[in-house]
This record gives structure tokens, C-alpha cells and sequence, in this order.
């Protein structure tokens, strides 16, 4: 009976880290497309050179994707009620989450971007575009980790996703950073102010989720 249960709980972990993944990958791209659609239909340049999607999609479609699968079992996982099995994973509710969650990843890019268009031009702006959503979809993996709040979690429950972090960011730096990984990757020099609108804008999608997580953990 002791393994029966510990069988419940496995499945039931291992369909919720799966279901999470796939919330961050496809909130992550879909935010990608958002900013493509964006920029073609108001006739401005593309915010990423194809090296940079071959980045993102390399860098922040594995690592952080691989963490969450690492997520362990949360307390109260048995108390739940039993899923419908003929229940698929892309409900309403869970489209909703994708959908909301890429536009604010690419309200934020988008954000970026025209600061770059504006003080730098072409160049810069895709850098800073690129930047922004290589950064955001990293803090991201924090957000698909659970329907709970991360502070609840606490980073050092899953330190998978704290490394995937620190490896992407470490990546991230190097090709903005080291003159020859710069040429390869068609990044731009760019300023103090400038990072630090990439960092600003990274992180707001993020606050805002953890913070909607927070509230509704205290109603509930």
C-alpha cells in the first residue's frame, strides 16, 4: 500500500513538472511571436536576427524546461482531487495563463526594444530585444515552477532552476561582452542605462506573476 501511494504522488508530480514545462515553452515562444507579429505590422525592423532565436531557443527552450522537470513533489499534492483523465492539458485556463503571461514577456521586449530604436537605432534595439527576452524567459522558469508563489517554494527546493538561471545569465553576459562571441552574435555595445532598462524590463513579467501567485494563494 506504501507503494501505491508513492506511485500516486510520482504521477501525479511528474503530469504537473510536464504541464509546467510546457506552460514555459510555449508562454516563452508565443511571446517571441508576439513581438515578430508586432514589429511587421507596424513596418519596423525585425527585433531578432536569426543567431538570436537559435540563442533563445537553445539557451532558454533547455535549461530552464529540464529544471522544472527536476521540480519535486509539493506538500498537499494527495489532497488534491483526482484529475478528469479524459481532461486534455490545454484548457481554457491554462491557454489563458500562456497567453497572458507571453504578452506581458513581449510587452516587456517590445518595451526594450523601442528604447533601444530610439537612442541607439536598428542595431541596439534588436540587441537590447534580444537581451530582454533571453533574461525574461529565464526569471520565467522561477514563474512555471509552480502555481504557488516562488518565495513559498523557496529557491533552494529545486536548485536546478537556480543553476539554469545562473548558467543562462553567465551565457547571456559572454555574448554581450566578449568581442568575438559580440561579432558572432550581431550584438551591440550597449550602454549603462541600457542594460539596466534590459534588467528593469526583464524583471517586471515576473513580479507581476509572483505577485497575482501571492494574492491568490492568500484568498485561497
Amino acid at each position: 500500500f506504501a507503494t501505491i501511494i508513492k506511485a500516486v504522488s510520482n504521477g501525479r508530480n511528474v503530469y504537473r513538472n510536464i504541464k509546467n514545462a510546457i506552460q514555459f515553452l510555449l508562454s516563452g515562444n508565443m511571446a517571441g511571436i508576439f513581438c515578430v507579429i508586432y514589429t511587421s505590422l507596424s513596418a519596423l525592423p525585425m527585433p531578432f536576427a536569426p543567431v538570436h532565436l537559435l540563442f533563445i531557443n537553445l539557451l532558454t527552450d533547455s535549461l530552464p524546461a529540464i529544471a522544472i522537470g527536476m521540480e519535486p513533489p509539493e506538500e498537499g499534492l494527495l489532497k488534491l482531487p483526482p484529475r478528469d483523465p479524459s481532461e486534455g492539458i490545454l484548457t481554457r485556463e491554462f491557454v489563458r495563463d500562456i497567453l497572458v503571461q507571453g504578452g506581458l514577456i513581449a510587452a516587456a521586449t517590445l518595451w526594450a526594444y523601442r528604447i533601444g530604436l530610439t537612442q541607439g537605432g536598428e542595431g541596439v534595439a534588436s540587441t537590447m530585444a534580444f537581451s530582454t527576452l533571453t533574461l525574461t524567459r529565464l526569471l520565467h522558469g522561477f514563474n512555471c515552477r509552480s502555481s504557488r508563489p516562488v518565495l513559498s517554494l523557496g529557491f533552494s527546493s529545486n536548485l536546478y532552476s537556480v543553476m539554469a538561471f545562473e548558467l543562462g545569465a553567465v551565457l547571456l553576459g559572454a555574448v554581450l561582452f566578449i568581442p568575438g562571441l559580440q561579432r558572432m552574435f550581431a550584438a551591440a555595445d550597449l550602454r549603462a542605462g541600457q542594460l539596466l532598462a534590459v534588467c528593469a524590463a526583464a524583471l517586471v513579467p515576473t513580479l507581476i506573476i509572483q505577485a497575482f501567485k501571492a494574492w491568490r494563494e492568500g484568498i485561497a
